[in-house]
């Protein structure tokens, strides 16, 4: 079968479901353009047997990311990376997480955290998915 070739980590601590790893690593690939519009997915066997992980795993992944828009299936012929507005996408992601660094910002200067501390904070939690 050869190697998969998309570059996914799964960590067993944290708390995060698998399916949902791979699902966020995949979308990371996809909007740094590290996997393009059309490009072939690994077979959801093969990414299984990378990761040494269930099918049914990949499967959960796989169908989550093509709900999503960001893969499109092809009977007989395996997942692909759907088209897409990567503009769009990133737009959409920018307005989501300044929402959440709003409600974050309101509740640590109720709690008396400071900007520096809050900083500290999110580049901790943005370096652990940059791994």
């Amino acid at each position: 079968f050869g190697r998969c070739t998309m570059d996914i980590i799964i960590h067993n601590s944290g708390g995060v479901p698998i399916y949902d790893q791979i699902t966020r690593q995949v979308k990371g690939l996809i909007l740094r353009g590290e996997l393009r519009e059309g490009e072939a997915l690994p077979s959801m066997r093969l990414l299984a047997r990378e990761l040494r992980i269930s099918v049914i795993t990949t499967k959960r992944a796989y169908e989550e990311l093509e709900r999503e828009g960001f893969l499109t299936t092809v009977p007989g012929k395996g997942c692909f990376v759907a088209p897409r507005d990567l503009e769009l996408v990133r737009e959409d992601a920018r307005r989501r997480a300044e929402e959440h660094l709003s409600q974050a910002a309101d509740i640590a200067k109720t709690g008396g955290i400071s900007l520096a501390e809050l900083t500290e904070a999110l580049n901790l939690f943005y370096g652990d998915e940059s791994e």
